[in-house]
């Protein structure tokens, strides 16, 4: 009785299995006669949607490679020998002035000239710098030769166009007026005085400059001898 209840069951299911196979084929068969589906028609004012394109990222920029830097070398033990130094081409010099004052004689009283003249020792001279630093005045006396000479210690030849030289006094009473000659009454100005060439040992320490020659007359009202 068992076994024929399992033949039954073996056949269902052996006619169930056969069934199942021949409705696949069929559905198979019915989908391959339909035509694809069309695609979708759009409205003309419909606008597709461009997708927006995504940006690649930009490769990573890499900063300039500084040079590398050598530490200085060490500084030798000894150090070098000083360079030599040569004198500047507008170096500044003090400023030495000299000059004669000369006694007039009666008979050329009121002219310009030297003639007959004589030193005159014991006349005062003044120098004076209107510098707009330095303010300077100074006095001096002639020798028996009628010879001065100044030397200012804060004078130099930056300032030298600056400064003059005037008559002051005479010691002679018969000789009194100071004249113009040469400026000696207004004010002379100083004028470089070429030196003969000196060794450099014995190289002067100034500029020399010279004024003059001055000179003093007598006056008008006293007779002339």
């Amino acid at each position: 009785m068992a076994s024929l209840l399992n033949a039954s069951l073996l056949l269902q299911l052996s006619v169930l299995l056969l069934i199942s196979t021949v409705f696949a084929a069929e559905d198979s068969s019915t989908q391959s006669h339909f035509p694809p589906a069309a695609p979708p028609q759009l409205s003309p004012y419909h606008h597709p949607t461009v997708p927006t394109p995504t940006p690649s990222p930009s490769p990573a920029v890499k900063p300039p490679a500084l040079p590398t830097v050598k530490s200085p070398p060490h500084p030798p033990s000894t150090l070098p020998a000083k360079p030599p130094s040569y004198p500047s081409p507008t170096a500044r010099n003090f400023v030495a002035v000299q000059g004669v004052v000369y006694c007039k004689s009666c008979k050329y009283v009121g002219v310009d000239t030297l003639t007959g003249t004589a030193p005159l020792a014991g006349a005062v001279v003044k120098l004076q710098c209107n510098n707009t630093k330095y303010h300077l005045e100074e006095q001096a006396k002639t020798d028996k030769n009628g010879f001065f000479f100044f030397m200012p210690h804060k004078v130099t030849t930056y300032g030298s166009h600056k400064c003059k030289v005037f008559l002051v006094s005479s010691a002679l009473s018969i000789c009194q007026v100071p004249t113009d000659l040469n400026s000696g009454a207004t004010g002379a100005n100083l004028k470089p005085t070429k030196l003969p060439i000196t060794t450099p040992d014995k190289k002067l320490p100034f500029k020399l400059f010279t004024v003059g020659p001055f000179a003093f007359e007598p006056l008008k009202k006293l007779p002339c001898k």
